[in-house]
């Protein structure tokens, strides 16, 4: 592989700078994210420039680019300490996550309220059973009973009706 002239690597360097710039004030692509591939396809270099590279002999050499690399992550990490979100994947991803928080709690909530609920269900339906068989219990045991004489029932009278 050729080797590119001081010119061409000072124009790739100041394309990337640019490209820099512009991806961390927030100026990112259709798709792009903050990282690496987004910033070399932004500045026109190949992204393996980023990375180190392996001699012949089996050591390493830095990358052509890796110290743009190391100076674009290191500005991502304090931007993104100062608090700033200038991914708007990042602020989306965070929303979506405090979210689905919220809805986790309320459906706890809501789980506990039907615990609850069904638990009083359960005990307000085996009371009307005890209390259904006892009446039924009485009811037998008053038309078995000879010495027990029903009353009448007398019709109300109304005090308002004249």
């Amino acid at each position: 592989m050729a080797r590119i002239s001081d010119d061409a690597r000072s124009r790739n360097e100041d394309a990337v700078r640019a490209a820099m710039d512009r991806l961390l004030r927030g100026e990112l692509p259709p798709g792009g994210k903050l990282d690496l591939k987004t910033l070399a396809a932004e500045a026109g270099v190949t992204r393996t420039g980023f990375y180190p590279k392996a001699n012949r002999d089996g050591s390493t050499r830095p990358g052509p680019y890796q110290h743009l690399a190391e100076e674009f992550e290191r500005r991502l990490k304090a931007l993104q300490a100062a608090g700033e979100v200038l991914d708007p994947r990042d602020a989306q991803i965070a929303r979506l996550k405090a979210e689905n928080e919220a809805l986790r709690t309320r459906v706890a909530a809501r789980d506990a309220t039907i615990e609850t609920l069904t638990a009083f269900r359960t005990t307000a339906v085996s009371r009307l059973a005890a209390q259904h068989a006892e009446i039924e219990r009485l009811r037998n045991a008053l038309e078995g009973a000879a010495n027990i004489r029903t009353l009448p029932v007398r019709a109300r009278v109304d005090p308002n009706r004249s």
